[in-house]
């Protein structure tokens, strides 16, 4: 049940974890598209505004020429009517008469142009202006025959005015034919439009690089940017200089080379929070994850190591409470053969769970900076037989073998003989106990560079690549359930690797499963 809320557990979190990731993808991916089109708005604005800016400069410069040429000539026009309208009220119950005229009138300026002489007498300019009379005729009893006489109206209103719109309507029609005919370079140039286009970009807020060109009829004019080139991707057009007609001759291409850099740079700081925080998230995850997964591996070890303890210190308990038990007999007690037999059983096994003990405390001292190591220059092999020694009488028992392959040249090294022998001891020991047939073991030295070599090779049982990457640390053993037919608590390698880095070196293992264990370990040289 366990096992199962743990997976689901697992699950939900990266699930969470994943859909948190792929929100923050969605939310980036519509906030570039947002982005895009509201670039694309403005854009469409800013050419919009420029189209009509560019028609608006041409009609102002053509109604500034004429101006200036009728101020320039000092004519006086000349008027004509051109509409009449004429109408008259009469309210019978108040005898109030109403009557309202509007006259149309023309302004005709004749303007000699010196280069039209010879096939024009004048050109014609003419403005219109309109002529608003109203009077007010009350209690008098006129009819409307009677309107054209001499009367004196009681209230009377003029309003004259220019109908500027009628000037506007012809001198637009005008202007645009006109300019029709003339070559796109005379009416507008390349400086010009930069500043226009890049005036209306910066009040829109699009502050990024810009190529602009104006094409006749789909073909590239000398009015264009000199990097321009059309991509459809980064380029937006409009119709410019339509004729009176409404043909698009020409249209208004603006091209954004880095179109995409600038739509990145407006997400550019809450992209970089977002992936700070997701990060952090991942990171955390991970983090949490790992530790729950350490912390089954701790229960799992922990669990195997008291089972293992309990079955270790059971044996010796049970044999020193028999032996005490014998010796309390009175028919042993008087033979001092047998009480001497069962006070070495005693003492054996008290050494046994003394030494145990011992190396838990060991690695607790190691572990916390308390263990005084003092080191001392030593010949490696001297210590290497030392520990032969040690397990010699082990080794017997079981009718095993040792034998040494010393190739080193050069093997003194700085080490604590007390502490080394106890890790070659350990190692010894291991190959011993994890050999289920008769043990042989080999151990060879060799230098390589500045390091001497020690490789000790068994014939045991060998171990997974899991337990080869886990081997050294504490508690832990190769997960073997409830059988305890190799006694130990995944302490003595521990030590081992802990007492190698205190002395500079290196310690690893290789091993195939069925095929022996060579464990390695290197040493730096005294030069």
């Amino acid at each position: 049940m366990n096992k199962l809320f743990f997976r689901l557990l697992v699950m939900l979190m990266s699930l969470s974890l994943i859909g948190i990731i792929l929100v923050q993808v969605y939310w980036f991916n519509t906030s570039f598209r947002n982005n895009d089109e509201q670039f694309k708005f403005h854009v469409k604005q800013v050419l919009g505004n420029v189209a009509q800016k560019l028609e608006q400069h041409e009609l102002y410069s053509f109604y500034n020429k004429i101006n200036k040429k009728i101020d320039s000539a000092g004519v006086v026009p000349k008027e004509e009517d051109l509409m009449e309208f004429y109408y008259v009220q009469k309210n019978p119950k108040t005898n109030q008469t109403i009557v309202y005229s509007n006259n149309v009138k023309s302004k005709q300026y004749n303007i000699s142009l010196p280069s039209f002489d010879k096939k024009f007498d004048s050109n014609k300019f003419k403005s219109f202006s309109s002529s608003r009379l109203t009077e007010v005729y009350n209690n008098n009893s006129i009819d409307n025959s009677a309107v054209n006489q001499s009367l004196v109206p009681d209230v009377k209103s003029v309003k004259v005015g220019s109908l500027g719109i009628l000037d506007k309507f012809i001198f637009e029609i005008s202007n645009k034919d006109i300019l029709s005919a003339m070559p796109l370079e005379d009416r507008v140039s390349n400086d010009e439009l930069d500043k226009l286009i890049r005036k209306e970009l910066e009040e829109y807020g699009v502050k990024t690089k810009f190529e602009f060109g104006i094409l006749s009829n789909g073909i590239v004019t000398k009015i264009k940017s000199d990097n321009f080139v059309y991509d459809k991707a980064i380029t937006y057009s409009i119709p410019v200089f339509t004729d009176n007609e409404g043909n698009e001759k020409y249209k208004l291409y603006v091209s954004f080379p880095h179109k995409k850099k600038f739509l990145l740079s407006q997400l550019v700081s809450i992209t970089i929070l977002s992936i700070i925080f997701t990060l952090i998230i991942i990171i955390a995850y991970t983090s949490a994850l790992n530790q729950l997964i350490r912390q089954r591996q701790i229960s799992e070890i922990k669990n195997d190591f008291i089972n293992n303890m309990t079955h270790e210190f059971k044996t010796p308990i049970a044999t020193i409470n028999l032996a005490l038990d014998a010796i309390r007999n009175p028919k042993i007690i008087e033979d001092k053969d047998k009480v001497f037999k069962y006070l070495e059983m005693i003492r054996d096994e008290n050494k046994r769970m003394h030494a145990q003990v011992e190396n838990v405390l060991r690695i607790s001292k190691l572990e916390k900076k308390e263990l005084n190591i003092i080191k001392e220059s030593s010949d490696i092999e001297e210590v290497i037989n030392d520990a032969i020694e040690h397990v010699n009488l082990i080794l017997e028992d079981r009718e095993g073998s040792i034998s040494t392959h010393f190739g080193a040249i050069r093997k003194i090294v700085l080490l604590n003989d007390v502490h080394f022998t106890n890790v070659i001891v350990n190692i010894l020991e291991n190959a011993i106990k994890y050999t289920p047939d008769i043990p042989k073991i080999e151990i060879y030295t060799e230098n390589i560079k500045d390091m001497v070599l020690i490789k000790i090779k068994d014939n045991g049982v060998g171990m997974s690549k899991v337990a080869q990457k886990r081997i050294f640390e504490k508690f832990y053993r190769e997960h073997t359930g409830d059988i305890h037919n190799v006694k130990g608590h995944g302490l003595g390698l521990a030590y081992v690797k802990r007492i190698v880095d205190d002395h500079n070196g290196q310690i690893y293992v290789e091993s195939e499963k069925g095929k022996g264990s060579t464990f390695i370990i290197k040493l730096p040289l005294i030069n």
